[in-house]
């Protein structure tokens, strides 16, 4: 989980997800052990990007759903293409993320979209060429 909203919040205003509500907690640990899933199967790992910097248009590319009482904000294709593209740059062509971002098969445009934020998170030198190297990686999956 990257973000959440203050309680009735009518802006979808967002704020960072730590720490969860309780009751959410309790739900999380419930549907961990309804489906045998660890416990950590929903975390807030990602949120730490919160101290770097979120991509600028992730508000607006989150689709809302309500489900009884929980309302729930899902990322959008070109907010998972970037996560994923930055995620798997920090690991490899082997991750789970890379694997992941292949799958959402992106247009060359998408991933020069995703790749020109993903470079401005990490300094270092060797940066913008393992993001170009995922994003070949993935065009070559998707164009054979």
């Amino acid at each position: 989980m990257i973000a959440r909203t203050g309680n009735a919040d009518p802006t979808n205003a967002l704020i960072p997800p730590d720490p969860l509500p309780r009751a959410l907690v309790r739900a999380i640990a419930r549907v961990a052990r309804d489906f045998s899933l660890p416990d950590d199967w929903l975390n807030t790992a990602v949120a730490a990007q919160w101290n770097q910097g979120l991509p600028p248009w992730l508000g607006d590319d989150l689709e809302w759903r309500s489900y009884d009482a929980l309302r729930v904000g899902l990322a959008g294709r070109r907010t998972l293409i970037t996560l994923k593209l930055f995620a798997a740059a920090d690991q490899s062509t082997r991750s789970v993320h890379a694997q992941d971002l292949a799958a959402l098969a992106p247009t060359d445009a998408e991933l020069e979209d995703a790749a020109a934020w993903v470079v401005t998170q990490d300094a270092s030198p060797e940066f913008p060429r393992l993001v170009n190297e995922i994003a070949e990686h993935v065009r070559a999956r998707r164009d054979r």
